[in-house]
């Protein structure tokens, strides 16, 4: 998909971060919110391919990460990997998350769609944006999708009360192959959610550092089935 098919790219006064918001096939109001976070050194545009698979209900938003790598390649904070593992920009990532709050709280306000109905989701280091938001502010969306990324170490002294995290749903998937965050992050951050109460599943793949259409199925499975689109 490309940047002349989908609505302008627009900036978020409160956050800065810009953002592209799909237009949805019914005119009903959408029933819950759903923000795509994108892996470092891609775009919004990467993810916008999930748009068919998931419920017609929901208002989907494509986000582009702060920081420029290159040409249309962004991200949330800059990482290297070595034999110990990811090493990150502790402080970039911690700029990014406040300003996915500001842009969450934004969003929520322009469409009327409380915490209660909204997911935050993404993939590689946008899925690891994403659950550093919904559990250091669970109050502030109902769950969040984990596309072959990690929970960060760094977030343990800032992680919200575990009445709050009682609300929250998380989806897990990661490919058993994957080479650049291997399989036991996931396996780690489910070994979390578990100590922390967060309900979750995690589903594992036969491939590697990817979102592959099993993965993408599974999830707008789960998406479907949440609790922010129950009711009428």
């Amino acid at each position: 998909m490309t940047a002349s098919s989908l609505p302008p790219a627009i900036e978020d006064a409160a956050s800065g971060l810009i953002y592209r918001a799909l237009p949805r096939a019914s005119q009903q109001p959408a029933k819950a919110l759903l923000l795509l976070l994108h892996g470092v050194g891609g775009n919004e545009l990467n993810l916008a391919g999930l748009q068919p698979l998931l419920d017609p209900r929901l208002q989907l938003v494509l986000l582009r990460a702060p920081l420029v790598f290159g040409p249309q390649q962004y991200g949330w904070f800059q990482v290297s990997f070595g034999a110990d593992g990811p090493r990150i920009d502790a402080q970039q990532a911690e700029n990014s998350r406040q300003q996915l709050l500001h842009l969450c709280a934004s969003l929520q306000a322009q469409y009327g769609i409380d915490a209660a109905h909204t997911v935050l989701a993404g993939f590689s280091q946008g899925g690891i944006m994403s659950a550093g938001v919904a559990l250091t502010a669970p109050r502030q969306v109902a769950g969040f999708g984990l596309l072959s990324g990690r929970i960060l170490p760094e977030i343990a002294p800032i992680i919200g009360e575990k009445t709050d995290l009682a609300r929250l749903s998380a989806f897990i998937g990661h490919g058993e192959l994957d080479d650049k965050l291997p399989i036991a992050w996931a396996e780690r951050a489910t070994a979390w959610l578990s100590d922390l109460g967060v309900q979750h599943q995690l589903r594992r793949y036969p491939g590697g550092h990817q979102l592959g259409a099993d993965m993408a199925h599974d999830f707008a499975a789960w998406l479907a089935a949440g609790s922010w689109l129950a009711g009428d």
